[in-house]
């Protein structure tokens, strides 16, 4: 029954037992019971010594005196203990009661110079399993650790891989394919050529020396993904928001591209002001962060932002980001104490900037140590901008800025750019460029304007104060046709400066041009007066020259004869000797009153019996009712036109 398998022997216990059970009772099953267990310790023996791999006994570089014994074995027991032996003559050498799968041993307890076997035994309860012998000389075995500390950089189109040195020899790397790599004391180094730099790639070596006969491959690294490379600097944007004594700054910038950021990228900020945007605390705060945009709270003093983008292969160039102080044009003097200024406070900051290049550079900060040594370094004829800024709620505020002399001297140098344009015969406008803080040596008070003639056996000098904040300066009631020299120097508490020269002509006045503007503004005011004092007589005509009614005329037919026509004329006539005239009275004289007309009652109804047989023309009608209205004693109202 020993000699059947472990299903045939189960089988065979589960039916006898239950035969036995009706016929030999417990006794049987027992022996049954007794006989499996037996079957199966020696199962598990058997299949636990196949696991127990042969060792492989090794230095770790060519330099070490301490010898790496490591097997492999797949158990779950708790128990197992091993015994490491080498060589089987009578100098035999064993290590007992090994709980790991791996023992340090050195080299003065070993035979290492000659060819020796090992082997391992693996001890579990009563039971022994040995492993398969080894042969080898052991101090030409050498097996390095799997590669660590490996990083990557693109150059060009080649990647260079950097990892620990095991040892200070030569060694050999294994990626596809066994390459010879340079090394030193700190790293080994391994360049892939001709790769593609925009392309990420996964990396995973080996390595082993190369001064001994017996080598070992180490094992292999992890895998480490190569992202693309960083070659272009990151555009960033700034935008700026002023306010009160601080200024808010953002900024933002595109992400790299997705095989750069492979398995991810990071974006380095550094500041030259404080950390958490305060001044005086730190000299450079770096900011890390994943995403593209920033935001930060700074002083009214320079800043400079470095920003780059950092993934496994490497870095981007930095950009540099300046932002300058807040302009302010027309500073203040600083009071002469402030050089020596002490602030007890904790959330102070005093910054003294040395003018220079157009920007300020950073000498003295609240610390004693730069104050003492602004102090010593201060030169005479250099502007300082002192900065006062408080920290609140990790915010910077500016509260005070002036700007300081020691010794003040004239300005180094004339204001720049002078031009001269929109000239006319007797006027000028001048232009320039404000001189630099850094070129002023002083206080800049005011510009002086100068005009010189030229040619002339007395010269005449006529200048003007324009102040230092403006740039341009318009001369007026200058000589038509004069040539002229114009200047321009600035002006501090030593003195003037240099000056600015600008030579200009005036035009000539134009006889011809002023003479016809002239006669056209003549020509002008004539025609004006002529149609006001045209107006003016047709209202005055109606006043003095009073027109004499016409009688009217009543124009017979024909066949009446001139007879008919010579008594019309009559009538008319004693018509007009009959009209009496009542003269107002003075009470009366803005009253308007009618004279009546007494008319011959037949000879008026002879002439409506002849108006009946002709109509009268227009003028004749007109003329009768003129004789039929008048006004104010003897002034006849005459329709005439009015202005």
């Amino acid at each position: 029954m020993e000699h059947l398998s472990l299903f045939s022997y189960t089988h065979t216990c589960k039916v006898l037992s239950l035969k036995l059970m009706e016929t030999l009772g417990w006794t049987s099953l027992l022996r049954c019971i007794s006989m499996f267990l037996v079957f199966t310790s020696s199962s598990a023996k058997g299949s636990e010594c196949e696991s127990l791999s042969s060792p492989q006994c090794f230095r770790r570089n060519s330099e070490t005196t301490f010898y790496v014994c490591e097997w492999r074995m797949n158990t779950t027991r708790r128990d197992v203990t091993f015994e490491l032996h080498f060589d089987r003559t009578d100098n035999d050498i064993s290590f007992e009661n090994i709980r790991e799968t791996h023992a340090e041993i050195v080299a003065e307890n070993l035979i290492t110079s000659r060819r020796v076997e090992f082997w391992v035994e693996a001890h579990a309860g009563g039971s022994v399993c040995k492993s398969n012998e080894t042969s080898g000389i052991l101090k030409q075995i050498v097996k390095f650790e799997a590669p660590e500390d490996i990083s990557v950089t693109w150059f060009q189109n080649h990647l260079n891989v950097t990892w620990k040195a095991a040892e200070n020899y030569p060694a050999l790397a294994e990626r596809v394919k066994t390459t010879e790599f340079r090394s030193s004391k700190m790293a080994y180094q391994l360049s892939l050529e001709n790769l593609q730099k925009h392309t990420s790639y996964q990396v995973k070596l080996r390595h082993r020396t190369n001064v001994t006969a017996t080598p070992l491959w180490s094992e292999w690294s992890p895998l480490l993904i190569v992202p693309a490379e960083l070659e272009d600097k990151l555009e960033v944007n700034v935008t700026l928001k002023r306010l009160e004594g601080a200024r808010k700054v953002t900024l933002m910038w595109k992400p790299v591209d997705h095989a750069a950021a492979i398995p991810s990228v990071s974006y380095i900020l550094r500041d030259t002001q404080t950390s958490e945007g305060c001044p005086c605390e730190k000299e450079e705060e770096i900011h890390p962060t994943d995403k593209t945009e920033y935001t930060d709270y700074v002083s009214y003093s320079p800043v400079n932002f470095s920003v780059m983008a950092k993934n496994a292969a490497g870095s981007s160039p930095v950009t540099v980001v300046h932002i300058p102080a807040e302009p302010a044009p027309h500073l203040k003097p600083c009071n002469k104490k402030l050089a020596d200024a002490k602030r007890n406070e904790t959330n102070h900051c005093l910054e003294w900037y040395r003018l220079q290049d157009g920007d300020l550079k950073l000498v003295a900060r609240k610390t004693k140590r730069d104050k003492r040594l602004f102090r010593k370094s201060i030169k005479d004829y250099v502007g300082y901008i002192y900065f006062e800024h408080l920290c609140i709620d990790e915010k910077p505020k500016t509260v005070q800025m002036c700007l300081y002399y020691k010794k003040e001297n004239v300005p180094k140098i004339a204001p720049q750019d002078l031009l001269a344009f929109n000239e006319t015969h007797n006027s000028v406008t001048l232009t320039w460029k404000a001189i630099p803080e850094d070129d002023a040596r002083g206080f800049l008070t005011r510009y002086n304007v100068c005009s010189v003639k030229i040619n002339l056996q007395k010269e005449h000098i006529e200048c003007h104060t324009v102040a230092a904040s403006l740039s341009e300066y318009s001369l007026e009631n200058l000589t038509p046709g004069t040539k002229y020299n114009f200047t321009v120097a600035g002006v501090t508490k030593a003195g003037e400066g240099p000056k600015a020269t600008v030579t200009l002509k005036t035009q000539h006045l134009n006889l011809m041009k002023g003479w016809l503007i002239l006669a056209l503004v003549m020509a002008f005011l004539f025609i004006f007066l002529l149609m006001v004092c045209s107006c003016i007589w047709k209202k005055m005509k109606k006043k003095i020259l009073v027109p004499l009614p016409k009688p009217p005329i009543l124009e017979l037919s024909a066949h009446q004869g001139k007879s008919v026509h010579q008594d019309m004329l009559e009538e008319n006539e004693e018509v007009v000797n009959e009209v009496t005239l009542h003269k107002l009275l003075p009470k009366e004289e803005e009253d308007l009153e009618e004279t009546t007309m007494s008319l011959n009652r037949d000879d008026t109804q002879q002439a409506l019996r002849s108006s009946k047989e002709e109509e009268m023309t227009n003028t004749e009608q007109e003329d009768v009712l003129a004789l039929l209205r008048y006004r104010k004693g003897l002034i006849f109202e005459m329709k005439t036109d009015e202005c």
